[in-house]
Parts: C-alpha cells; structure tokens; sequence
C-alpha cells in the first residue's frame, strides 16, 4: 500500500506521521527536535531527529511503499543549501520514493489554510510570519532565530522573564513573581547561565519559561504583563508587514499556529486586538489543520503555491528495506 510521511521537525520537538491512501493518520511518533539547520552541525542533528521519528513508523508498517517524505524543518529558510543536504541524505537513510523538506514555517501555513494563500504566523520556541499571495507573491518575516530575531516568540519570552529575573536579582529592576518563578525552575540564580546553556539548546531552555511569564502576567504581575503585550505587538507587527508585502484585495486570511498558542488569552487577547485594526484589512480565523497536515499536503501535491519553496530529491534506484530496528547515524561529536 502506498503512504507519505510528514515531519514537524522544530528545535524542541521532532514529530511524524504516517498516511497511507486517503484513511485517517496513523499515530504521531515524537522525538526531541534539533536546534535547527542553520546552526552548527545542524543537519546531522535534523538527520538524527527525523529518522528517529520516522523509522519505527516504517517498522510498524512494514507493507506500506512510501511514496513521499516531506520534513518541515526549523531553520530550512535561512539555509537552502542545508536543506537540500538533508534532502539528499534522507533519501538514503528511508524507504522512500521522494524527500521534500522546507521550512517548517511553510507546511504551517499549508496545513493553516489549507493550502490556500494568506498569512500564517507560526510561533513556537521561534517566530515567523509567511505570506502566500494570490500571485505567487511570497514574503518571509523574521524566523532569524533567537539571536538575531524571532520577536515575540517562546524564547524570546522566555528570555525576557529570565532577563527581568536577573534584574530583580540584582537590584537594577522592580521586584516581580518571575524571580520566584525563575528560582523555583531553574535553582541558584548564580548559575542561571550554566543551567540555561545545560542542554546545548538555549533557546529550547529559555522558551520551557515562556508559560511561567505568562501565568504570571495572568496573575497580575506587572513585569510579566509588560512582557506579553511587547510580545504579542511584535508578532502582530510581523504579521502585518507579511501582509503589506503580499497586497491583494478585500480581507486578507490570516491565521496563527504554533505551540506558543497554548499560553491563551494573555498573549491571543493583545495579539487579536492589535490585527483587529489592521490596514489592509485582516480576516483572523482558526487554522484548518496543523504543519503536519501541511507537510501531508506538499508531500503529495506539487501544485500548490508552495511548491517553489519546497527542495524536493527523487530516487532513480529501488529504495533499500525498512531496518528492522531505527539505526539512525552517528551523533555529533
């Protein structure tokens, strides 16, 4: 039977599906994601990810003949080369016909709209704006990363709290419930550097505070308050600028996806109201389906809009057997 797999590959989580015909999905296998491809030795982390997610769906399935890979993957946008890497190299490690991989940004806004265009802000441990337009027109906000950019995003609350703890700390800043907060998640404040670089992802450590800046804003906290309404003026700003960048006529479809969501109206009731009374008009709607959909859809559709922005690599040998155990490659020194 033929199937497809996608990937969410994002720089905390790595998850993948597998469709076969036109039933329903079968379960989601999660694994830890990786930090991304534009950073140092980021491919052969993504590598890792994705064949740890996608192998043991093989092997439950071992009749299926998979047709199509399709990874959204962090960081795909700032490094093409990198992606097209990944592509290559996957396509030897699974039995697939076909690797696709993009930026895990475009199967959101795919699997948001359904493969429509419009604007989709994706936020999660980062943050992007993607807009589709009508004529092709494709505009690309922020998504720099947690150094450079990614305003708004989990890490970049994270950071925020963890930085208005530290002033707190030393005095420089107004006493807020995100010192407590902070000593209670991470211990010795003094060692807050240490535990924040611990895991090799800091941006994955500083976006794991996020919900706590939120719940403390929710209670009241005026630091945390301040920080979610920065937070949500930034993303709103991102997605108005993806917006201008893509024109059209009448209301412009825009919806928002991401795990950030899930830090509620403290951060969606400032964001609503800031797209609210945007010029040009904005039609906020709920997302159709999540990047997973998005990555079923480009895995088995090149007509789409999205299709130049995909890095697509096709076998032109038989694909080797599923392993009968995942043996994914060497880590990273």
């Amino acid at each position: 039977m033929t199937a497809a797999v996608a990937v969410d590959l994002g720089k905390t989580g790595c998850r993948a599906v597998l469709w076969s015909g036109d039933g329903p999905a079968h379960d989601v296998h999660e694994v830890p994601g990786a930090p991304g491809l534009a950073a140092d030795h980021g491919v052969a982390a993504a590598r890792n990810s994705v064949c740890a997610a996608v192998l043991p769906l093989m092997e439950r399935e071992p009749s299926h003949r998979l047709a199509a890979v399709c990874v959204g993957a962090a960081g795909a946008a700032a490094a093409p080369e990198a992606a097209r890497e990944l592509a290559a190299l996957l396509l030897e490690d699974l039995p697939t016909d076909e690797v696709a991989v993009t930026s895990d940004a475009v199967t959101a806004h795919a699997g948001a709209l359904g493969g429509r265009t419009g604007v989709v802000l994706a936020i999660g441990t980062g943050a992007v704006a993607i807009g589709i337009g009508d004529d092709g027109t494709y505009a690309r906000v922020d998504g720099w990363g947690p150094w450079l950019g990614d305003a708004g995003s989990g890490a970049w609350i994270g950071a925020a709290g963890l930085q208005a703890a530290l002033r707190a700390h030393d005095g420089r800043g107004p006493d807020t419930a995100l010192l407590a907060a902070t000593a209670t998640r991470f211990g010795d404040l003094d060692k807050l550097p240490s535990a924040i670089n611990g895991d090799g992802n800091p941006a994955r450590t500083a976006a794991s505070f996020a919900p706590e800046v939120a719940r403390a804003a929710a209670a009241g906290d005026a630091t945390a308050s301040a920080i979610i309404r920065d937070a949500a003026a930034a993303l709103a700003e991102a997605v108005l600028a993806a917006a201008r960048r893509i024109g059209g006529d009448g209301e412009l479809p825009v919806t928002v996806t991401g795990g950030l969501t899930g830090l509620g109206e403290p951060l969606m009731a400032p964001l609503r109201t800031a797209l609210a009374t945007a010029a040009p008009p904005l039609s906020l709607r709920p997302p159709l389906g999540d990047p997973l959909d998005g990555a079923r859809l480009l895995a088995l559709d090149t007509t789409l809009p999205h299709e130049p922005l995909l890095v697509r690599v096709r076998r032109t040998t038989p694909p080797s057997p599923v392993p009968s155990a995942p043996v994914p490659p060497p880590a990273v020194a």
